[in-house]
């Protein structure tokens, strides 16, 4: 039984499905039905490597959405709650 959890991704998104933005929230998406998945399967570890390959391909869409329109990652993180890069 899993929630029906997502995140709703903006009008302009709906169009674009290939863009960064959509790819991000549905990767979010995912990331949040596998840790509900691993509180009910702890030893879970091959999905657990599978969540591990998500959340680096998420990190590296959010690298390339900083630099190139930060404004918009700055929107994005807030409203899907994602935390920002660790300033150095």
């Amino acid at each position: 039984m899993y929630k029906n959890i997502s995140i709703q991704p903006p009008p302009a998104c709906n169009k674009r499905e290939g863009s960064v933005e959509s790819q991000i929230l549905n990767l979010t998406n995912r990331v949040t039905r596998l840790t509900f998945h691993f509180k009910r399967h702890d030893k879970d570890y091959s999905s657990r490597r599978g969540l591990w390959k998500i959340l680096g391909k998420r990190k590296r869409l959010l690298a390339h959405l900083f630099e190139t329109n930060r404004l918009t990652y700055e929107e994005l993180t807030s409203r899907s709650g994602i935390r920002g890069f660790k300033n150095r």
